[in-house]
């Protein structure tokens, strides 16, 4: 499921990517016809991974790779809407990456036209890789 359009700019600490997929009838985290504000936590998630992507990337191009992430909380979230769906502009998702070891950390804001739509943090759990014979 991908959620992001695109990667408007980043550096080593954050991310700003652009969204529309939250006006999709055919967004696959709709429930009863919306979109739910809630929603926005996965918006931020891809963004976190997107950007730990890219901040892996070794110099010949190729991510370093890391084994599966698993959202572990959510903190300090701030939801000013009810739903997304019923937002007319693209979606702006922002991550900063606050700390990054065996766990990512990451403070989010969305928003629109410089409005705050879902702002709050999320911890990334990073699992160990497995070794391939």
């Amino acid at each position: 499921m991908l959620l992001l359009d695109c990667v408007e700019r980043w550096d080593d600490e954050q991310i700003l990517c652009v969204a529309s997929s939250h006006r999709s009838t055919s967004n696959p985290l709709r429930a009863g016809g919306r979109l739910g504000a809630i929603c926005g936590v996965e918006y931020a998630a891809q963004a976190m991974a997107v950007h730990d992507a890219l901040v892996r990337t070794k110099e010949d191009g190729e991510p370093q790779r890391s084994g599966p992430g698993y959202l572990a909380s959510v903190r300090e979230l701030c939801m000013e809407i009810t739903r997304l769906d019923d937002i007319e502009g693209d979606l702006a998702v922002s991550a900063t990456r606050l700390a990054a070891h065996s766990s990512l950390l990451y403070s989010f804001v969305i928003s629109t036209d410089r409005r705050i739509l879902v702002k709050g943090r999320i911890i990334i759990f990073v699992a160990a890789q497995q070794e391939v014979p």
